[in-house]
């Protein structure tokens, strides 16, 4: 028997934006000016005095269990570097910015110099003004051409939304500069007839990843006198791109490099980040270049008032008789709408797309009841929604026509929602990182904000509320991504080869795993090597080999039966948790029921209903080890990290009552099963550690599980990862190890870097693991310690006090440190890259030996799914999409939930 918690949902990139003063030894800009103080806050309540109302009450003042004050901070002013034009200058003056802050003429001077630069400052820091002082004096110089574009610039934006907003202040800035600065989006939702003009024309192309990876350069000879001319590239909110996908992006940008190189132009980079660790680090395993780095933020910053917020228990019980707490989804729409009540304008973010809906509907309803034209001003934002719906929700935050929004990370990265006095963040999301970029959505004019982290259910988030040093007290974490993952490199190596043969010189470009990974291309029919490189020899395109993010597939559109009308759509990996047949799906507001799924024609028919309840897709989850690349003693167990292979097949769906979470009933599905292969580390005991812990046969499967259960929750403080995308299972006796096993995978081909992180940092893991199990104060287990929402296997067997004895006993014998893995290649050899690779899985491993007794038959384990994940919290329902596909197909970019 096994067990496993990870659904196929969608991985929304997590920010990285702290508005805590991280120190760095940098230096300065050249030109100081005078410190001026930071802004009065005008007539806007404290956010002292919002929390104070919103605690009013015995039972609601019990919610907080702590409250940081942050002070107001001064900024420090500077000048702009001299090599600006000064119609540029005097632009920026005219939008009412008369000096720079220190740190934005430091990257301004970097830039002018031709020397790449990540900008990793706080949020509201005035990142986007140092990168486009430069970008727009360029394009001034190059307007001066004969062909009046001597000089563009690329901006990369991890959403549509951002690069939509980024574009309306370009044009707000450079208005007085006429038609000499021509910015335009280029993405999915750009029309065909205004393509070609933005090739042509354009002089400020803003576009995201996916579309540089499936359609610019692809088509590169049909943007020849753009990318002859290229003089700057913009990636914005680069601390995003992390994980698989920011490996997949760090490779699309070595294909631009090499593509620029062949028209004759080596564009400088221009990075803007969250405040993060070792930032130039992370910008130059992304781009491939050195990288200097800014990160001393010299902006003023409001009065911040952070509240950590647990709900309270309920009188239900749940699963084994467990107590339940309030959902974190129904206590942040009250907390939305008292404070759209007191007129707060306030942003709620939420995991899932489906959490958003819920809020939005429960505030409006609530609202209703009292003033109805309050109901109106308060809306959902995320993921999913056709462009023009997005659009104008966009549009009704900005102009201050919505008080309060749910909203999930689509909003996070970076677009401007100044004037915000409060957010609330329901769940933690995943990496202190993110944390505070949520935080930093509010105050955004220098003003006083209020933040508050309402917990789920669940054991990171139980532990976080009542540690709070573990928030206030450490640093956000470092970005991790890998490159070489040779999953991620060998279709990036196709594509390349498809767009310009591939030479022997281009090889250091794309990294040390290159040339071992050629001839398994050209054994696989894929690539053909001639004499003067190697050619792409199909007639697909290279491009559709991969999807960057990961999803894999096309996206499954989700239409009303009756009428024909297009609701939006839903990720095809993520297709079998979100929209299976019988699957409660909402849309504004909307609630649907899911009468069919056709998974060939990528099509979910879905009609309007009301039922009382929502739904949660259940699983299970079988493992096999296929390679132990290291393997340490822990006492008489053993610590390893290596490759494993891991099936997954959705086989039912529960019922649940809404806000309440109460189970009302299970259905069956018969949904294919599911293929990924790995990386993973895992622990195993011995029969006397066993003894020594007093775990019996009886309670050993129940033991293990919880213990998989709360690691799994406990893994993101460690490693920069969300639970989400990280699986695990635990096997009483696993065919492989021979041993009692607890295994934690990464949820995407090939690893992501996050089980590795685990087992340099295990002893440290494990013990914060079981500190948050033994100081929970439930008496046989709950949902903030050792339930998990997504069990395959409904959270039986569990057993809390056995996890507490196994763990205590494994650390008692552990290693101060974990050593290095030896070198070797990250994963087996990359599979033939395919259409979908995100679905089929790489080629079997030869057989095992024969000695290797085969597992036993038996109920296939369940455990937390492979995720295509999206940050969501764990007591709400699954999210309604998996990773989003690239925008040709997608109506909206990684806004993942």
């Amino acid at each position: 028997m096994a067990f496993n918690h990870l659904p196929a949902a969608m991985h929304d990139a997590l920010e990285a934006l702290s508005v805590m003063a991280v120190t760095h030894s940098v230096p300065m800009a050249k030109n100081h000016r005078p410190r001026r103080p930071a802004g009065e806050t005008g007539s806007r309540p404290s956010p002292g005095m919002v929390l104070d109302r919103l605690s009013s009450g015995e039972s609601r003042a019990a919610r907080i269990t702590h409250t940081e004050h942050m002070p107001a901070r001064e900024g420090r002013h500077a000048v702009w570097p001299h090599r600006i034009r000064p119609e540029v200058i005097a632009a920026i003056e005219a939008a009412g910015i008369e000096h720079p802050w220190a740190h934005q003429a430091e990257a301004a001077e970097h830039a002018l110099d031709g020397e790449s630069v990540v900008i990793a400052t706080g949020t509201a820091s005035g990142k986007s003004l140092a990168y486009l002082a430069p970008v727009l004096s360029a394009l001034l110089d190059g307007s001066e051409a004969p062909n009046g574009r001597g000089a563009t610039a690329l901006y990369l934006a991890p959403t549509k939304a951002l690069a939509a907003d980024q574009r309306r202040a370009v044009r707000e800035l450079a208005a007085p500069l006429g038609n000499r600065i021509r910015p335009a989006v280029y993405d999915g939702d750009t029309p065909v007839e205004e393509r070609e003009w933005v090739r042509q024309y354009a002089n400020h192309v803003l576009t995201n990843p996916d579309m540089l990876h499936r359609g610019i350069l692809p088509s590169h000879p049909r943007w020849s006198s753009f990318l002859r001319s290229l003089r700057y590239v913009v990636i914005d909110e680069c601390h995003t791109y992390r994980g698989v996908f920011g490996s997949h992006v760090a490779q699309v940008l070595r294909r631009l490099r090499r593509v620029c190189a062949r028209y004759g132009s080596e564009p400088v980079f221009l990075l803007a980040s969250a405040t993060s660790a070792e930032p130039a680090l992370a910008a130059g395993r992304l781009t491939g270049l050195p990288v200097t780095e800014v990160s001393d933020d010299a902006s003023p910053r409001g009065e911040l008032v952070f509240a950590l917020w647990e709900p309270p228990l309920t009188e239900l019980h749940g699963e084994r008789g467990a107590p339940v707490r309030r959902t974190a989804t129904a206590e942040t729409a009250d907390l939305l709408t008292d404070l759209t009540r007191q007129g707060v304008r306030s942003v709620a973010f939420v995991r899932s797309r489906r959490g958003a809906e819920l809020i939005s509907v429960i505030a409006q309803e609530r609202l209703a009841e009292t003033d109805r034209a309050l109901a109106h001003r308060v809306a959902a934002y995320r993921g999913g929604y056709l462009p023009e719906e997005r659009r104008a929700l966009e549009r009704a935050l900005h102009s201050g026509e919505l008080l309060g929004l749910a909203a999930t990370t689509a909003l996070e990265l970076g677009v401007d929602v100044s004037g915000l006095d409060a957010v609330l963040i329901a769940g933690y999301p995943g990496t202190r990182a993110s944390l505070w970029q949520q935080a930093g959505r509010a105050g955004r004019s220098g003003e006083g904000a209020l933040a508050i982290l309402v917990a789920r259910d669940d054991p990171l988030d139980t532990f976080l509320v009542h540690h709070p040093e573990a928030i206030f007290e450490q640093p956000v974490e470092t970005t991790v991504l890998d490159p070489d993952n040779p999953y991620v490199l060998a279709p990036h190596l196709c594509a390349a080869a498809a767009e310009l043969p591939l030479t022997e010189p281009d090889l250091a470009l794309f990294g040390p795993a290159a040339p071992g990974l050629l001839p398994q291309l050209e054994a696989a029919g894929l690539l053909r090597r001639r004499s003067t490189g190697w050619y792409w020899t199909r007639r697909e395109r290279a491009a559709d080999l991969t999807d960057i993010r990961g999803g894999g597939g096309s996206p499954v559109r989700i239409v009303e039966a009756g009428t024909g009308r297009l609701l939006g759509t839903v990720d095809e990996a993520a297709s079998h948790t979100a929209v299976h047949e019988g699957a409660v799906h909402l849309h504004q507001g909307r609630t649907y029921l899911v009468r069919e799924l056709d998974l060939k024609d990528s099509v979910a028919l879905v009609e309007e209903a009301v039922p009382p309840y929502s739904t949660t897709a259940r699983d299970t989850t079988s493992i096999a080890v296929l390679e132990t690349d290291t393997e340490i003693p822990w006492g008489a167990g053993r610590l390893c990290y290596g490759s494993v292979e891991v099936t997954n097949q959705v086989v039912s769906f529960l019922r649940r009552r809404l806000i309440t979470g109460e189970v009302l009933g299970e259905t069956k599905l018969d949904l294919p099963p599911r293929t990924l292969r790995t990386r993973a580390v895992w622990w195993t005991v011995t029969e006397d550690q066993l003894d020594a812990a007093r775990i019996t046969p009886e309670i050993l499967g129940g033991a293990l599980h919880a213990a998989e259960h709360a690691s799994i929750g406990m893994l993101p403080l460690f490693a920069t990862c969300d639970r989400w995308d990280i699986g695990g299972v635990s096997v009483p006796l696993h065919p492989d190890t021979l041993l009692p096993t607890v295994f934690v995978y990464d949820g995407h081909p090939g690893g992501a870097g996050f089980a590795e992180r685990a087992f340099h940092t295990a002893r440290a893991w494990l013990k914060a693991t079981r500190e948050a199990i033994a100081s929970c104060e439930c008496e046989a287990g709950c949902p903030s310690c050792i339930q998990s929402p997504k069990c395959g296997n409904g959270n039986d067997p569990l057993h809390k006090r056995g996890a507490v004895r196994l763990l205590t006993e494994l650390l008692r014998e552990a290693p101060e440190t974990s050593p290095e893995p030896e070198p070797g290649p990250a994963t087996e050899p990359p599979p033939e890259p395919g259409p979908r690779p995100a679905t089929e899985p790489p080629p079997k491993p030869a057989p095992r030996p024969a000695t290797e007794p085969p597992p036993e038959p038996g109920p296939r384990p369940a455990t937390e799914p492979p995720p295509k994940p999206a940050p969501r919290p764990a007591t709400e329902p699954p999210p309604a999409q998996g990773p989003p596909p690239s925008p040709e197909a997608a109506p909206e970019g990684p806004p993942a939930t």
